[in-house]
């Protein structure tokens, strides 16, 4: 494990960059014998302050769930961050683009829970049995860590590139529909863009929330009723500049859009 000054200095590093929208060297470059507990005591520091100055946790997000997301990242396993209240955004809103670094959108599914999660040895069935609805997202991206390179190591420590959320569409008790088949149509500025179907997230979405409770269970941390947990993505990022409109169809599921200024 780095030393605790070491961890204090990587989220130092991190904040400064979220605050100035800007980007900051690879970890893994200048601390090569970084592990991803290292990495994970660094997000836990980024979220311990959050909640120190007032933001309010309300759920997690998901990442490289997908095979589809971990070609275009070249990482092989998942990870988490966090979400707070301040990072979701309601359907339709007009998005400030620089407020976030390297800013791209992804297709996801979000899971609201109505009972408590705990593992270890979380299943789907019952991931299923403690969600109250799922609901169409849609995550946008911010690194604050350079692109090229980069590690789960990396992308753990800058909170697994977590920008915001926006959540729109029809909501569903879990049971009401077959989730794996799930399906969206990403556009930009009213052009196709990317498709995907939810089985592509570990052959069930649900499977993504089951594998955060257990991974979470090894940090001695669990997942509570309320919380929304977006379950990874089911189509590869899209870039965004300023000015664009995204427009997410999820069928009978309904629509996300946001627009960003």
């Amino acid at each position: 494990m780095l030393p605790q000054d070491t961890i204090t200095a990587i989220a130092d590093e991190l904040a400064e960059a979220e605050q100035t929208r800007s980007t900051i060297p690879l970890l893994t470059a200048r601390y090569p014998e970084m592990t991803i507990e290292d990495s994970y005591a660094v997000q836990n520091e980024w979220r311990r302050r959050g909640i120190e100055v007032g933001r309010r946790p309300v759920g997690r997000k998901i990442g490289l769930t997908s095979k589809v997301m971990q070609a275009a990242t070249g990482i092989t396993e998942p990870d988490y961050g966090a979400i707070f209240a301040d990072m979701v955004y309601e359907n339709g809103s007009v998005i400030e683009h620089s407020r976030f670094s390297n800013v791209r959108i992804e297709v996801e599914l979000a899971f609201v829970l109505g009972k408590d999660l705990s593992g270890p040895d979380v299943t789907v069935f019952d991931v299923m049995a403690a969600t109250d609805y799922v609901i169409p997202a849609l995550e946008i991206l911010s690194s604050r860590i350079e692109m090229a390179g980069r590690t789960i190591v990396d992308t753990i420590s800058d909170n697994a590139a977590m920008g915001a959320m926006v959540y729109g569409g029809n909501p569903v008790k879990p049971h009401d529909t077959d989730l794996r088949w799930a399906s969206a149509l990403l556009y930009r500025n009213e052009t196709i863009e990317e498709s995907g179907v939810a089985a592509a997230v570990l052959n069930h979405p649900a499977n993504g929330v089951a594998w955060l409770a257990n991974k979470l269970s090894q940090h001695g941390d669990s997942l509570s009723a309320g919380e929304i947990i977006l379950a990874g993505s089911f189509t590869r990022p899209m870039w965004v500049e300023r000015g664009d409109t995204v427009l997410c169809d999820y069928g009978d599921l309904g629509t996300v859009t946001c627009r960003f200024n």
